[in-house]
């Protein structure tokens, strides 16, 4: 774990469970608003056991009611410009400084986020092409008010996973039909679930993701 003071985001990481041949595949769990890098380790075990995996956590503490966020909300949909962007550039930097330093497989690196941290992994898609394999996106949108520039050339053949309840009081589900006629009119390669829940992973998408990720790690 990274100390507070480290130029890097704080973070834990989860050696792989079963060693490989070669470098190991990377899953980043990013966390939502009001949480912590602990927020999404409690799903390690579930996952491929060949997988590194990297929670960070968000580098804004968050005023109300405790945690961390990457970011300020004027509404929903639009957060604030200068602390999304902030954030961005923090995020990418570190992930590119994790993927070198746990020399994890360039080729199978994967961003999963919840809420908050589904937004900051799909603007690492939309703005480094090439760099994720895949984006697993639970209850998020895309970061579409933000003013930063895409790259949807590059999104082309991109898979990603959008799951997102039919009751999510926070970020109602149409944001992410949204996100999936967005990305596939780009050529992204999308697979959407919809499930009887609100504002929360439960088992069934959680098996999903799961099914979802394990051909692309062979």
């Amino acid at each position: 774990m990274s100390p507070p003071d480290s130029p890097t985001l704080v973070h834990k990481f989860l050696r792989p469970r079963r060693s490989v041949a070669g470098k190991p595949p990377g899953l980043f769990f990013l966390h939502g608003r009001g949480a912590d890098e602990d927020d999404l380790l409690g799903l390690s075990e579930y996952f491929d056991d060949r997988l590194f995996i990297v929670a960070p956590r968000a580098p804004h503490p968050f005023p109300m009611g405790g945690g961390y966020t990457w970011y300020d909300l004027e509404e929903i949909g639009k957060p604030d410009r200068a602390m999304f962007e902030s954030s961005h550039k923090k995020l990418r930097s570190f992930l590119v400084d994790a993927v070198g330093t746990y020399d994890l497989d360039p080729a199978k690196t994967f961003c999963c986020g919840f809420s908050m941290g589904s937004i900051m992994a799909l603007s690492i898609a939309l703005t480094e092409p090439g760099f994720l394999r895949g984006v697993l996106s639970n209850s998020g949108y895309l970061p579409e008010d933000t003013g930063m520039k895409f790259n949807w050339n590059g999104v082309k053949g991109l898979p990603v996973f959008i799951g997102h309840g039919l009751y999510d009081p926070v970020i109602p589900y149409a944001y992410g039909r949204r996100a999936k006629e967005v990305l596939e009119s780009h050529g992204a390669v999308v697979t959407h679930r919809e499930y009887d829940m609100g504002h929360q992973i439960n088992e069934e998408s959680l098996n999903d993701m799961i099914g979802w990720l394990a051909p692309m790690l062979g």
